[in-house]
């Protein structure tokens, strides 16, 4: 025979009505070493954040959006304007061609810069004598304080004593008023900022070059591809990801030029050289009765832009992740 045993039956527990069942209460874990340690490294960088960019943006914002002038920029009590200081600049006649230049110089230095840059950086990816000494002379550019270059591009564009003029003139060229002319005085403060910019892009995109495997170069010249056709689809494609950085980089830095441009040409002649960055330094300092307002107002123009295209830049590059 079969015994078969019962199990007993639980008993249904019983809860008090509205109460629901409570967990035991967990103990709070402290902050291991490594946690105060990150904690350290990060605080720093933080402040140095809010400081320098957080709290100047919100400044800018506020100066935007109220009716300051030099009593109450001191005294604080500017009445709040709203979007009129905006308004103010885009009805401004000199908003127009500003946004031009800015467009105009911005792509032109950026498509020389990059093309100069990267050429300079295939060549001296080829190792040949003498190539870390001069890709060093290269650099100079980069490395000289931005007053001393804009100072020297002016000298040597100067209409009477400058030393290009003294070229032109010894292959029976006309001189040229490079700086006082409104024809030619957004391309002379074009040529002396992609100057300056050259070098970043040849370090940028040579570091870049430096990480594509030889063997690949090997196997395609084995295939029977030639320089170009290496380049074209080995070199190029590989250094995409390293030329957008290059790209953006130098977008948000050539939007807020203004040291050369201001020192070679003071935005003009009649404001034939004016991008957005002289043109908020005028309103806001460039006059005996400052216009804080709108010159905050511009400013903002050129952070929503280079955000704009920060913004795209991390999705292209969210969209590559992905694929």
């Amino acid at each position: 025979m079969i015994h078969m045993t019962q199990v007993p039956q639980r008993r249904p527990v019983h809860h008090h009505s509205g109460a629901a069942p409570t967990a035991p209460p967990r103990a709070r874990r402290r902050p291991t070493s490594q946690q105060w340690a990150a904690w350290g490294f990060l605080t720093p960088v933080t402040l140095y954040l809010v400081l320098f960019y957080a709290y100047p943006l919100y400044r800018n914002i506020d100066l935007s959006l109220r009716n300051y002038t030099v009593r109450s920029f001191v005294q604080g009590d500017a009445p709040f304007t709203g979007f009129a200081n905006y308004r103010t600049v885009l009805d401004d006649p000199t908003f127009a061609p500003a946004l031009l230049h800015t467009v105009v110089f911005t792509t032109v230095c950026l498509v020389f810069q990059y093309a100069i840059g990267l050429a300079l950086a295939v060549f001296f990816n080829q190792r040949f004598r003498l190539s870390a000494t001069l890709r060093a002379l290269f650099l100079v550019p980069w490395l000289l304080p931005l007053i001393v270059s804009a100072s020297t591009w002016s000298w040597m564009l100067n209409s009477d004593s400058g030393v290009v003029n003294a070229v032109l003139h010894a292959v029976s060229i006309g001189p040229v008023n490079w700086l006082t002319a409104p024809g030619w005085s957004l391309a002379s403060v074009i040529i002396a900022n992609i100057w300056i910019g050259v070098p970043f892009n040849l370090v940028v995109l040579h570091s870049g070059l430096q990480s594509i495997p030889a063997s690949l170069y090997e196997a395609a010249a084995l295939d029977g591809a030639n320089a170009w056709q290496r380049f074209w689809r080995i070199t190029f494609p590989l250094l995409r990801p390293v030329s957008a950085i290059t790209l953006l980089l130098g977008l948000v830095y050539t939007l807020k030029v203004f040291d050369i441009i201001w020192i070679m040409t003071k935005g003009g002649p009649a404001d034939s050289s004016t991008t957005f960055a002289t043109w908020s330094y005028q309103l806001g300092f460039g006059n005996l009765l400052p216009a804080f307002g709108p010159g905050a107002a511009v400013g903002n123009l050129l952070v929503v832009a280079a955000l704009v295209f920060g913004l795209v830049y991390v999705r292209v590059q969210r969209k590559q992740a992905l694929s």
